[in-house]
């Protein structure tokens, strides 16, 4: 979901455009579960995950698009910080949101309860730019982020 709507359930940073906020409903399955009957503490490195590549996508810079841009983008730092548990059968908001694209990409992550509205978790990921071909790092975003981003610096 984009908008307003994400707007409302998302917490967004930088900058402050819908594009670069998006929004993905999730429903805990029992395979997530940990023998204590909460989501297993990996799992949510998997939600941010599918979060991530839902944002990506709607700026039209996808995992296929970056690599056809002769960019890959590892990521070189991340944490989860744990509110509340997440449970079986709960369903969820996983929230994702540009924070930081000139030198690095920084994506920040929110999970709320979906009928609370409480939030359980945030997080972050941070990803540099790569060039494929020579492996060596960018230290400031290829313009190819920006251009699909609609920037101008």
């Amino acid at each position: 979901m984009m908008g307003s709507q994400t707007k409302e359930i998302c917490e967004m940073n930088l900058p402050d455009d819908p594009r670069f906020a998006t929004r993905i409903v999730h429903n805990i399955p029992f395979h997530d579960i940990d023998p204590m009957g909460v989501v297993w503490h990996g799992n949510y490195f998997r939600y941010f995950e599918i979060a991530r590549e839902a944002l990506l996508n709607q700026i039209d810079y996808g995992y296929r698009e970056m690599q056809a841009s002769g960019y890959v983008w590892p990521i070189v730092d991340t944490r989860v910080k744990y509110i509340a548990p997440l449970e079986f059968e709960q369903r969820i908001h996983i929230c994702a949101s540009i924070e930081e694209y000139e030198n690095r990409l920084r994506i920040g992550y929110q999970i709320y309860d979906a009928a609370s509205g409480k939030r359980m978790t945030t997080g972050y990921t941070i990803q540099v730019a790569v060039k494929a071909s020579t492996k060596e790092m960018n230290f400031v975003s290829p313009a190819v982020l920006l251009e699909k981003m609609g920037i101008t610096l």
